[in-house]
């Protein structure tokens, strides 16, 4: 049914836009009218949460975004990082988590083709792709249906399209029951002399559509993405796109061969808010004015109304200002690859945003004030209240291999093979290294030895408890998986999931973890080049654990120097780096006390920077000098699961000595800046290696020795290796098979 442009606008309506009666108020001062009906959906598209970062932009401009190495921060479609040899890296990672909560295969699926469009628009192959994705309880009713579809979305997509997905997260929690998490991350290659941007340039020149037709799926998907969800959540299912990636190859193939002709004078992904947003963006950033003619937009429906057509988020299109002499060379590429090519306005002088329909001009408004105009909020926040450390004397002495056999096999820390076999890990032939270990890496395709890696870290548990400490831990744990595999970190995106700003206890969340992860990414020479933020993921007034993803691109200039986490030989020395004498200690907020002994106490434990980058910078210096190729970083279920983990990847066990101190915390403490070593050592190198490290000011201790097929912590009777795989590869088939809950 076609919707008038004239149906008046009343307060109820307004408020079903997500408009506030005074963000409404100041539509009326800033245009001196009543908006048309499109109007008014044009004014809620640009200036909603998920558009328009009203509660967050304050403190996002508080976050280092540039460095030497960076060519573009935050404000295009993706950031853009220098790697060297006249080549880039071009990456990002954006949610589309109320979309997959809702429909969960397409809104996974066209958050991966959303995510991948932002990184080629920008003139770079996609070589790369990850998730982090956070679902409820395994007992939840709900929770196995959205696990099937998201992961099922994702590798429908990402797989047609022809891309590897080289990494990720998966979490349980019941706080996501009613709001799970899915952020989609990618990245690209691209010349660093052929970038493309968003800002038009030039009056009277063609704005021209480009891919598949418009329909009605995803009209008002960026405002219901900006509103909590309630009783009424299963009536926004059509606000959910549907997404072809067969489709998105054509038209990735076809973007890059009409950049390689000089057809492009800026091209932005249609999005979030659809044409609106993408139309504005451009105009506005080159100080000129767009008119649109909605009767050439290409349509797959019939008497399809200007407001659908203005906030449909229909996918796999781009929109494109284009040098006249070239547009007959331009049309026949786009014909070839069987996409739609249309000149469907201009750009003009006037800083106007004109919108015309059957011969009506639907909407007449100033193109800048619509985005630069849009509320800013300076929100109330009351910072977290601290919590106690945690009395460890309550914590009765546990049998150290039950523990870990039981860590092993647990939601969160079980294998997540189940999810990453669904998706093509090899795809473009250039992977070196698959899911399972601290970071993707794929090769620079082209160069001899360049390798590129990448890897996306949050602890929701942490941020909960203390979340500036949180969003610290966040980047640190990044920064520290991309060293881990001997890369050079280089530049991070975030993804800051986060419920209800208009509550100051969740307003001040997200101001705390945005210190954190500023002060992070200073000391860690780390910048933020792009990102997105979520909010009011929170359901019938519950919100998420604050979740403040954080992806990481590091390069590793000779990938025959690259480190992995399996045991290469028997016989290895086994060394701990940046741990303190007793190993470790603290177990305040660990995976160890939640499993165990179902506890969340205590303060997560502190991330010392100086210390992180001390230790980090001093194992990328191992690797890179020959040293060691077996290395793993310390997170989630302490040094013991970390030493499970890399015995599991290769089939070698271990024999550790029994630790100087609390054997719990030494193995389950989850202290921050340490890694695990194997070296295949001869006479004196250990000696020589520890004064490197006192030199280094960083502490390195030998803690035991690979062979066998069995793991052998301290005293703790030995578990053989072939006990661990089976523990922590069984939990998800199971609870996928419907054999645990």
């Amino acid at each position: 049914m076609t919707i008038p442009n004239t149906i008046p606008i009343t307060e109820d309506l307004v408020a079903a836009h997500g408009l506030k009666p005074e963000e409404y108020q100041r539509i009326l001062d800033l245009i001196g009218r009543e908006p048309t009906f499109t109007e008014l959906g044009i004014f809620s598209a640009m200036w909603n949460e998920h558009c328009s970062y009203k509660s967050s932009k304050k403190w996002l401009r508080t976050l280092p975004t540039s460095g030497p190495q960076v060519i573009q921060g935050p404000g295009e479609n993706a950031g853009v990082v220098d790697i060297g040899d006249g080549q880039c890296v071009v990456f990002k990672m954006e949610s589309h988590n109320h979309p997959s909560y809702i429909e969960p295969y397409q809104g996974a699926a066209t958050g991966v083709g959303g995510i991948l469009r932002d990184v080629f628009t920008m003139g770079a192959r996609p070589i790369a792709a990850m998730n982090a994705l956070r679902f409820g309880a395994p007992d939840h009713p709900k929770t196995k249906h959205l696990v099937a579809g998201v992961v099922a979305g994702i590798g429908g997509y990402g797989n047609a399209f022809g891309v590897p997905t080289v990494g990720g997260e998966l979490n349980f929690d019941a706080r996501y029951n009613g709001n799970c998490l899915v952020n989609a991350f990618a990245a690209g290659l691209a010349r660093t002399d052929a970038i493309f941007y968003s800002k038009a340039e030039g009056v009277g020149l063609p704005v021209v559509y480009l891919g598949a037709k418009t329909g009605r799926d995803g009209v008002g998907g960026a405002t219901m993405a900006s509103a909590e969800f309630d009783e009424g959540i299963d009536e926004k299912r059509p606000t959910v796109q549907v997404g072809d990636p067969f489709t998105e190859k054509c038209l990735l193939e076809a973007c890059l061969e009409l950049m390689d002709i000089g057809a492009v004078i800026a091209i932005q992904d249609m999005g979030a808010a659809g044409l609106t947003c993408s139309a504005v963006e451009m105009g506005a950033k080159g100080d000129l004015g767009i008119e649109l003619n909605l009767d050439n937009v290409p349509a797959r429906e019939e008497r399809m109304s200007a407001y659908e057509m203005m906030l449909s988020e229909s996918q796999e299109r781009m929109l494109m200002v284009l040098r006249p002499e070239k547009h007959e060379e331009a049309e026949v590429i786009f014909r070839k690859w069987g996409l739609d090519f249309a000149v469907i306005g201009r750009t003009t002088d006037d800083l106007r945003f004109r919108v015309l329909h059957q011969g009506e001009e639907v909407a007449n408004l100033p193109i800048k004030e619509l985005g630069d105009e849009a509320p800013e909020y300076d929100r109330p926040w009351q910072a977290p209240s601290p919590l106690a450390p945690l009395d460890t004397a309550s914590l009765p002495q546990t049998d150290v291999a039950a523990a870990l056999l039981k860590l092993l096999g647990s939601p969160d820390l079980s294998s997540r093979r189940w999810v990453w076999e669904q998706y093509d890990t090899l795809i473009q032939g250039n992977s070196l290294q698959i899911p399972g270990g601290d970071a993707g890496v794929v090769r620079v395709e082209g160069h001899q030895t360049k390798a590129l890696a990448f890897s996306s870290d949050v602890t929701p548990r942490y941020c909960q408890a203390d979340p500036y400490e949180g969003g610290k831990q966040a980047v640190a744990e990044c920064w520290r998986n991309l060293t881990a595999v001997g890369a050079e970190p280089l530049a991070a995106t975030d993804n800051l999931n986060f419920g209800n700003p208009e509550r100051p206890e969740i307003m001040g969340q997200l101001v705390r973890a945005i210190e954190g992860i500023g002060e992070a990414c200073r000391a860690l020479s780390f910048p933020i080049v792009s990102g997105n933020v979520s909010l009011y993921n929170e359901t019938l007034g519950e919100a998420i654990p604050p979740t403040p993803t954080i992806a990481g691109v590091g390069l590793i200039p000779d990938r025959a120097k690259m480190a992995r986490i399996a045991f290469t030989e028997e016989g290895q020395t086994i060394l701990l780096a940046g741990g303190p004498q007793g190993w470790g200690s603290h177990l305040g907020q660990s995976a160890y006390l939640r499993d165990i002994f179902k506890r969340a106490e205590g303060t997560p434990p502190p991330v010392d920077l100086e210390h992180e980058k001390r230790v980090g910078d001093f194992v990328r210096s191992l690797i890179r000098n020959g040293k060691t190729s077996v290395v793993h970083d310390i997170s989630d279920g302490g040094l013991a699961v970390a030493l499970a983990e890399m015995a599991i990847a290769s089939g070698i066990g271990a024999r550790i000595d029994e630790p100087p101190a609390n054997a719990d915390a030494a193995f389950f403490g989850e202290d921050q800046g340490r890694y695990v070593l194997a070296c295949s050592l001869g006479d004196g190198v250990l000696d020589e290696l520890i004064a490197q490290a006192q030199k280094a000011g960083v502490s390195l201790i030998r803690i035991g020795v690979t062979g066998g097929n069995e793991l052998k912590l301290g005293e703790a009777h030995a578990i053989s290796v072939a006990e661990l795989e089976e523990a922590h590869e069984g939990w998800f088939p199971r609870f996928m098979d419907g054999r645990t809950g």
